[in-house]
């Protein structure tokens, strides 16, 4: 890379990273991991919370400094290949792979319980296929559009927090730990919201892009991250105290249900829609970089390389999105928006635990971080992983060992064709 490029491409300070950041994780997460959370752990979703958010800075801060070590695009699947061996760096691409197309699945159904929870996967389908037509084309989603989604779903967060608060249904008592806390719960509750903090580490690759990046990548997590938990805690607060646990359990939409709880009906539509703008701009940005990954992977030979092609007029690497797009329609006609969290969060968990394995590999020199951070971030990871409810668990661990039988026998197949 031109040294010069590199020099002027360091554009952006602390303030611009730190919304970068906000951009990528106040979203759509929020907006359907609440539930399934409260029915693993009640009203201990709230600690649940908390764990989810220090193994999501751990895994945050490790990537920031392989990512200043290695800036260049695939994330954990460089890292794992540089650090670890060709074998570990797939298994993070299929993890992100599998992952964040769980995650696709999941934006796509939370369209659908938000403005017609009658027809919730009909409309999810009908959603992934628009915007896989849009990806194909080559439109992709700007950064001011970025902007106006948080705008939107930061200024409806705070308005339900207050009206919610603020009504005569809030009761503070709704909120005991004391009747349903358990460990197993509050664990499984924290490996169903990381899934709300899916993006954290989007900082981290803008290592080439941010002056004194050292310095900016890890205040910029921090800030991000804690302006993010502190958002997300005043809103399970105020949906905790209008709805009780297990309410907030049965809901679909719970955002919806905790507005029509607190008698503030006139916000029920205005959620909606920014639950349907939040998850419609992930969906996009996701089946972006599903499909850039899946791309990179038939490139090195880990897929099959018909999905390195490349659209002669669109530029774009159109059978890998239309594969992504296929895929995640089947995934909404056939799960359950709890389904595709849990498969997601144990995927994605894997890709970080990895990260975390790479990470601490490095010496001093290269820019290590303290060793207690990916230490705990690795042992997070296999928390969070395992607390996870057994069918998350189970599939996700299938997908992994069907990666592993394929990364082998292509293996061997490269071994004989060099004999």
């Amino acid at each position: 890379m031109n040294h010069n490029q590199g020099q002027l491409r360091r554009t952006l300070g602390l303030p611009d990273a730190v919304l970068i950041g906000l951009g990528a994780m106040i979203g759509a997460g929020i907006f359907a991991a609440l539930g399934p959370a409260a029915q693993a752990a009640g009203s201990g979703l709230l600690l649940g919370l908390g764990l989810a958010a220090i193994v999501a800075y751990c895994n945050a801060m490790t990537s920031a400094s392989l990512a200043t070590l290695y800036p260049m695009s695939g994330g954990t699947y460089v890292y794992g290949q540089k650090r670890l061996g060709q074998y570990w760096g797939y298994l993070a691409g299929w993890g992100f792979l599998a992952g964040k197309t769980a995650s696709c699945a999941a934006m796509a159904l939370t369209v659908g319980w938000y403005l017609w929870p009658e027809h919730a996967n009909v409309i999810a389908a009908a959603t992934t296929a628009a915007l896989t037509a849009l990806n194909y084309t080559g439109i992709q989603k700007a950064a001011w559009l970025t902007r106006g989604i948080i705008a939107v779903v930061l200024t409806t967060l705070v308005a339900l927090v207050v009206s919610s608060l603020t009504s005569e249904a809030s009761d503070f008592s709704r909120i005991d730990f004391t009747v349903d806390l358990t460990w197993t719960g509050a664990l499984q509750a924290a490996g169903l919201l990381f899934f709300a903090f899916a993006g954290y580490a989007r900082i981290a690759t803008l290592a080439e892009e941010v002056r004194d990046p050292q310095r900016t990548l890890r205040r910029a997590i921090g800030i991000s991250l804690g302006i993010t938990l502190a958002v997300y805690t005043a809103v399970a607060i105020a949906v905790l105290t209008v709805l009780d646990a297990d309410q907030l359990a049965a809901a679909t939409a719970p955002l919806t249900a905790a507005s029509e709880a607190a008698g503030v009906t006139w916000l029920t539509p205005v959620i909606a829609v920014a639950a349907a703008v939040a998850a419609l701009g992930a969906l996009l940005a996701l089946i972006l970089g599903v499909s850039r990954t899946m791309f990179a992977m038939a490139r090195d030979g880990h897929l099959p390389t018909g999905l390195a092609a490349i659209h002669p007029r669109f530029n774009v690497p159109h059978r890998a999105e239309l594969l992504v797009g296929s895929v995640v329609v089947i995934l909404v006609l056939t799960l359950d928006l709890r389904e595709a969290i849990g498969f997601s969060s144990f995927c994605v968990l894997v890709y970080y635990a990895i990260a975390n394995a790479s990470a601490l590999t490095l010496n001093a020199d290269e820019g290590r971080p303290a060793r207690v951070i990916p230490l705990v971030g690795f042992a997070g990871c296999a928390a969070l992983m395992f607390a996870l409810p057994a069918t998350s668990i189970i599939a996700g661990l299938l997908v992994l060992a069907g990666a592993t039988i394929l990364y082998f026998i292509q293996s061997a197949i490269r071994r004989t064709t060099r004999q």
